[in-house]
């Protein structure tokens, strides 16, 4: 009510009509917290903070809070219906996280409990390894039980002393030896950095010399465990591990360096001193399998994956004819697996588990490994098609586990028409009437 002000003296009195009460403000019922100032304007205040929270020793600070606390008192109490479900809310939410942390500890006391059980088997085996087996090897490393302890893994420990004396030294290479290539690798690193590369090409450099430059190994280095951050410049092993390959292609200038390598290297540095590892790696790489891929011998790579298509068949047969309706051939996930022995393809603990078995029977175990990881991916590959299949079987599930995988090994037979695997590879390799179809592969189709 506008009050029109009249044209008089100041102190004329007026005789006024009395102005009515303000509206209170309405309250919503969602409206669990007001300011003071509110209240004030309201014209009654809000009872004291303390008071509001009903002498709670804590402040709402959750959604659990907020369902057990009543309301504050300027707002509607809570119905019996409705603080009944605020409770069963509760008491579910409580259950639930109590359920939760007893699955976990359930969890974590399993995982504790398997790692003494593991810790507590390679403790015991390590003991026998070098109590019982290493100082004898010649004379027990064929028997059953060593072969059995073997199959279960070895000891961290111990593993490349048994690697280094398994893959022997048939070369006879000596750790001077080794010194002697190493320091013709630095001299030839060093030249090489002072020529430019078109200088190199412009000279007619061999293929060699351009596979034991510094930039193709310096670039597979790189990309060699990355995830470990060791092998990597500026990690504890790169030097190590460029030291190791530049020797062998001095040694071995014939096959020079070749990307895969460096995985099989940075494996042995890991578990063997420098002149050792380099000594081992030399003498892996001079196995007949390994000496067909690094050298890309086409012909007498087509036998291994014949041979491994006759195993592939006994004992995959749905698999098999999946792959072949699809065009999937060996070379397309072999040549990866042979040319790092699984340390690029599997997980680093499950790879040396493979290396383990290989060393101990040699490279038929590299093709039982192959059909393992197929029978374990069976009902999955089946599902897929070329391209995926494909991408697949080049990254293998981070996850996989060392026990899994040996358990399909373990059901993988290597034997066809009671031949084993020797036996089936020689029969092919001396098989002159059979005439083989390069082009069959799309690995080697020009």
């Amino acid at each position: 009510m506008r009050v029109q002000k009249p044209c008089c003296p100041v102190d004329t009195q007026l005789s006024l009509p009395p102005l009515p009460p303000l509206p209170r403000p309405a309250i919503h019922a969602n409206a669990y917290i007001q300011t003071e100032d509110a209240g004030e304007s309201a014209g009654a205040p809000l009872p004291s903070a303390a008071a509001r929270r009903k002498n709670l020793e804590f402040e709402p600070l959750s959604t659990t809070a907020l369902i057990l606390e009543d309301r504050p008192a300027n707002l509607p109490a809570k119905s019996l219906e409705e603080t009944q479900r605020h409770k069963m809310e509760y008491d579910e939410m409580v259950a639930g996280a109590k359920r939760r942390e007893m699955k976990e500890a359930q969890r974590k006391k399993r995982q504790m409990k398997e790692r003494h059980r593991q810790e507590d088997s390679i403790s015991n085996a390590m003991v026998i390894w070098n109590n019982e087996i290493l100082p004898q090897w010649d004379s027990v490393k064929g028997t059953r039980r060593v072969r059995d302890l073997w199959w279960q893994g070895l000891p961290p420990s111990v593993r490349g002393r048994v690697w280094s004396l398994a893959i022997g030294n048939e070369l006879n290479i000596t750790p001077e030896l080794y010194e002697i290539f190493l320091s013709r690798a630095k001299e030839k690193w060093r030249s090489y950095s002072e020529t430019s590369s078109v200088n190199d090409s412009e000279n007619g450099a061999s293929l060699a010399d351009r596979e034991s430059s510094l930039d193709l190994i310096k670039l597979d280095i790189s990309r060699t465990f990355p995830y470990l951050f060791i092998f990597q410049k500026g990690g504890p092993y790169h030097d190590l591990l460029h030291s190791v390959l530049g020797a062998y292609t001095c040694y071995r200038p014939d096959i020079g360096y070749v990307q895969g390598m460096s995985f099989i290297a940075a494996v042995l540095i890991l578990n063997l001193e420098e002149a050792e590892a380099f000594i081992t790696f030399a003498n892996l790489l001079n196995k007949p399998c390994q000496m067909a891929f690094f050298r890309v011998d086409h012909e007498l790579m087509l036998k291994y994956f014949a041979a491994f298509e006759v195993f592939f068949e006994e004992n995959l047969p749905r698999l098999f004819s999946h792959f072949q309706i699809n065009n999937l051939t060996p070379d397309l996930y072999l040549i990866d697996w042979i040319f790092t022995l699984y340390s690029k393809s599997l997980p680093l603990d499950v790879a040396c588990r493979v290396w383990d078995v290989f060393c101990r029977d040699g490279e038929e175990s590299l093709f039982r490994t192959g059909l393992g990881i197929l029978r374990l991916f069976e009902e999955v590959l089946l599902q897929m098609d070329f391209i995926h299949i494909a991408q697949f079987l080049t990254r293998l599930p981070e996850d996989l586990q060392a026990h899994t995988l040996f358990t399909a090994m373990a059901n993988t037979h290597m034997i066809s028409r009671n031949r084993r695997w020797a036996q089936v590879f020689s029969a092919l390799t001396k098989d002159v009437n059979k005439e083989t179809d390069k082009n069959s592969s799309p690995a080697f189709r020009s």
